[in-house]
């Protein structure tokens, strides 16, 4: 399985942004699915996680009142609403797929290429 990451730009603080993750190949069988990011500099960190069906969603702190984690299986489609965005948000947002829902990176074992989010102030 491959998965794409799409979505990212250049936004003003304040705005919003959505990211999507679809992925292709072999995406038979049930798996969570995660949003991370790396802004320049730092390491990488979680952001959000849901699993197969959406009912178990997890999100960092730092965004759990702005940003919301979906998804859409019969499209093969993850996404990631983002919205009033500051420039503390710029940053790679990668995408990848886990067995079961965690914020642990290590438990993901396919990742996308990331899609870099950029907030000026």
């Amino acid at each position: 399985v491959q998965l794409q990451a799409s979505g990212g730009g250049l936004v003003q603080a304040g705005d919003s942004l959505r990211l999507s993750c679809t992925a292709s190949g072999r995406t038979s069988g049930s798996y969570a699915m995660g949003w991370f990011r790396q802004a320049p500099g730092k390491e990488r960190e979680f952001v959000a996680a849901i699993s197969w069906h959406g009912e178990d969603t997890y999100l960092a702190d730092f965004v759990k009142d702005r940003f919301t984690i979906s998804r859409d299986n019969a499209k093969n489609t993850m996404y990631l609403q983002m919205t009033s965005l500051t420039p503390e948000d710029t940053a790679v947002y990668y995408c990848a797929r886990a067995p079961y829902t965690t914020r642990e990176s290590g438990k993901y074992d396919v990742w996308g290429q990331g899609t870099l989010v950029t907030v000026s102030s």
